[in-house]
């Protein structure tokens, strides 16, 4: 059988890096690996479809998924997944000491619909009663002016969204105070240069995130592997070729971090953190596939749709490629 040339777009995970580096390879397939950040291979597949392949917001996912006109359709590959409680950072003049202060606040988001915000307010929500639409959420550029929401949103009237242009940044807004709250993926720069200024919500956010998991069993899923759909229905056995690579990359690294000879990361701690890991989440505690990350994929799509981001709740299996599905099940 010819192999096909297909070209994939992703960040440069340790997870993935056996499918870069060419130590495992895709059947049937000879894959153009192409590391990108992951801001822009999300803009450059979202709005050009540039690669045939790609590393995808999952939110902005489920936004095109739930208009039915989607272009793309995912493997159940989460090559990003992070706990969002250290990622709410408040204005040392906001009065701000619990969550549940945040009601009503001013609250920057560089985009509405990111999915480490849209997680923040699920479980800002679901832990402390704080309800979506109670603060006005203020987006653009976290670092740089001018950012803009990657795909035109049609949201409720009750979500109040006020951008903020093309001179301001939200960084510096929160350490001036001019917003209160600020929910991201990243770190702002005020956190690190202006400490007396912004602070993380949760103090000890770690001790936080993992009380958050024994009781919820959620492993919070950011990105996700998506094919776009005309490439797919050509051959729709790639869905599995890439999901079985995937798979046999994330093997490697369990591995590697646990060679203890000679570490393969910068971490002086590592292996004592990877048993941290395995006696909190579990051995296998990066799971793909659908049914091991059911809850936390149900939990998400509440989530999107109860923010105004999907007029319909998706469910799961609407999600993945059903080839990736039925491999998963033998």
């Amino acid at each position: 059988m010819t192999r096909l040339n297909l070209t994939l777009a992703c960040w440069d995970y340790d997870r993935t890096r056996a499918i870069a580096d060419g130590r495992v390879r895709v059947d049937g397939i000879d894959l153009n690996y192409v590391s990108l950040p992951v801001e822009e291979t999300f803009f450059r597949m979202l709005r050009f479809g540039e690669f045939d392949a790609a590393e995808l917001s999952l939110s902005s996912y489920c936004v095109s998924l739930a208009r039915g006109d989607s272009p793309f359709v995912a493997i159940p590959v989460f090559p990003s997944r992070f706990f969002r409680h250290s990622c709410i950072f408040v204005s040392a003049t906001s009065g701000i000491e619990r969550p549940e202060d945040l009601a009503g606040k001013r609250v920057g988001v560089p985009e509405y619909q990111m999915t480490a915000p849209v997680w923040i307010r699920g479980i800002l929500h679901d832990e402390y009663g704080i309800d979506p639409a109670s603060p006005t959420y203020f987006t653009g550029g976290e670092e740089e002016p001018g950012r803009e929401e990657k795909l035109k949103l049609d949201l409720p009237e009750k979500f109040r969204l006020v951008p903020i242009g093309s001179e301001r940044t939200l960084s510096r807004m929160l350490a001036d105070g001019e917003i209160d709250a600020l929910h991201t993926a990243r770190a702002p720069s005020s956190f690190h240069h202006s400490p007396h200024l912004v602070r993380r919500l949760f103090a000890d956010p770690v001790a936080v995130e993992k009380d958050y998991y024994r009781r919820t069993g959620i492993f919070p899923i950011m990105h996700v592997i998506a094919i776009r759909r005309e490439v797919y229905e050509r051959n729709r056995w790639i869905a599995q070729s890439l999901l079985k690579a995937f798979v046999e990359a994330q093997r490697h690294t369990y591995e590697d971090l646990m060679i203890s000879a000679a570490l393969k990361t910068m971490l002086p701690w590592q292996i004592a953190a990877v048993e941290d890991t395995v006696r909190t989440l579990g051995e296998d505690w990066w799971p793909y596939g659908l049914e091991r990350n059911r809850a936390a994929l149900d939990t998400f799509l509440r989530y999107h749709h109860e923010q105004g981001l999907s007029a319909r709740q998706l469910a799961v299996e609407e999600l993945f490629a059903p080839e990736t599905l039925e491999a998963f099940r033998i």
